[in-house]
């Protein structure tokens, strides 16, 4: 058997901050005692002065793989995610190529994923309004949820949901049992706005975010959740990505009263604004858009008050070409950033917020884990949990350059910026995938794991 101690640390649960160490057996944790109370380990690893976090779950990337490893691949994307703490991946359905909307293209994506993940990973499959019919053979094939929109995708080969589709699709998932994430921004006023934007030659990065205003995303998350009550409740909703705490509030009101409903927010969202939309130009370019400084404050309140249920980095980088466009409208909405998620949040939660360490567990790990079905294998330090693990020096501030960034293209629009709180090590199923500065696995070290 296969033994390592991982001793001298302070272990964060959803509940405490304690000195304990963890005894991992053959890549799971079997014990979790008070210090100098473990049994002998064939290996000790030394966390003293460390912070011992369950590794981070990001349930929401773009890592297009098959068909667009230009814009990212699981090689690249999955060091990044070590590099930054993550553990398990949760990869979206489109940007691949083709998009994960049936039981074939799952099976095309699973071999090349295979062949190159550094860490363990998850599959959300797609929803499109040609599509509906193969949700159940996604969900049999062990997918953690649908993803499907309720705007222009950015890409032919994934459109939206109109009215009629969405309550078929919420129908078809309430029967099933199927998770349905949604990104929520009402279809007819996006593009009605950007017609009248491009119209008037707009061209800016802001006349972008206005174009999408606060109002098209809390539209389009009203009549979701309306829709969601025809069904009867029956239907398990998630919505990505929120922006705005209108939208936050919309959803955890419905949560209250018996909406089966959740909903992340994203780094991004909680740390930049506005002013760095016009300072990034292009490559701050997102949907929904980068908000005013007061929906940044607003959404910290909704994820300090547990309105939002888990924070993910939507990771959806480009090549370079793609974003230096000669107008914003032309140029991809995608920003990378999952190496980069918990040094934010660490920074702007813990630090200068006062989020607990036990709370930002649960959103990084507890909440999503949860809800997609991968608790406690994942998302927990357990007994029996795998030994997924990120030790953290909370003492060391750090800025972030390019030549630490481990994604295929070295885009991140928090460059230049000084975290406190930096990823030492990340660890795998006991084994360590990340520590010193550079991958300790080789491709294929990664696992699926389903729902």
């Amino acid at each position: 058997m296969n033994t390592l101690l991982v001793s001298g640390g302070l272990l964060v649960d959803e509940l405490s901050v304690r000195p304990m160490d963890v005894l991992i057996q053959d890549g799971h944790v079997q014990a979790i005692l008070p210090p100098g109370r473990a049994p002998t380990a064939a290996d000790v690893l030394d966390a003293s002065g460390l912070h011992i976090l369950p590794g981070v779950v990001d349930a929401h990337v773009h890592f297009n793989e098959p068909g667009r490893t230009d814009w990212e691949g699981f090689l690249t994307g999955s060091t990044a995610a070590a590099a930054g703490g993550v553990t398990t991946v949760c990869d979206m359905p489109l940007n691949c190529h083709p998009p994960t909307l049936d039981a074939r293209a799952l099976t095309l994506k699973r071999g090349p994923v295979a062949d190159h993940a550094l860490i363990d990973y998850a599959f959300w499959g797609g929803l499109v309004p040609e599509s509906l019919e193969h949700a159940a053979e996604l969900q049999r094939e062990g997918v953690i949820g649908v993803k499907a929109f309720l705007c222009d995708s950015g890409l032919a080969e994934y459109p939206h949901l109109d009215d009629f589709n969405l309550l078929d699709a919420m129908q078809t998932c309430a029967e099933l049992g199927l998770l349905l994430g949604l990104h929520a921004e009402d279809a007819a006023e996006t593009r009605r706005l950007g017609e009248l934007a491009r119209a008037a030659g707009h061209n800016t990065p802001l006349d972008w975010a206005r174009s999408r205003p606060p109002s098209t995303e809390g539209d389009a998350v009203r009549r979701a959740l309306e829709f969601a009550r025809e069904t009867g409740n029956d239907v398990r909703l998630h919505f990505v990505h929120i922006s705005t705490s209108a939208a936050a509030r919309l959803i955890g009101e419905a949560r209250a009263t018996g909406q089966d409903v959740s909903l992340e927010t994203c780094p991004h969202y909680l740390a930049l604004d506005e002013s760095d939309l016009e300072r990034l130009g292009n490559a701050g370019k997102c949907a929904p858009p980068l908000r005013g400084r007061h929906e940044v404050e607003g959404l910290w309140q909704a994820l300090l008050n547990g309105t939002i249920d888990w924070v993910a980095s939507d990771h959806s980088p480009c090549p370079p070409s793609m974003k230096d466009t000669d107008t914003i409208w032309s140029a991809w909405g995608g920003i990378g950033g999952v190496q980069t998620l918990l040094p934010v949040l660490l920074t702007e939660g813990f630090f200068a917020r006062g989020l607990s360490l036990p709370r930002l567990v649960t959103l990084t790990a507890g909440n999503p884990s949860r809800r997609l079905g991968l608790y406690a294998r994942k998302g927990a330090l357990e007994i029996g949990s795998d030994a997924d693990l990120v030790l953290v020096d909370l003492a060391h501030e750090w800025t972030l350059t390019e030549t630490d960034l481990r994604t295929r293209w070295r885009g991140n629009p928090f460059l230049g910026k000084t975290f406190r709180g930096q990823v030492v090590l990340t660890m795998v199923r006991g084994t360590v995938v990340w520590r010193d500065g550079a991958a300790r696995v080789k491709p294929g070290f990664g696992r699926l794991v389903s729902a």
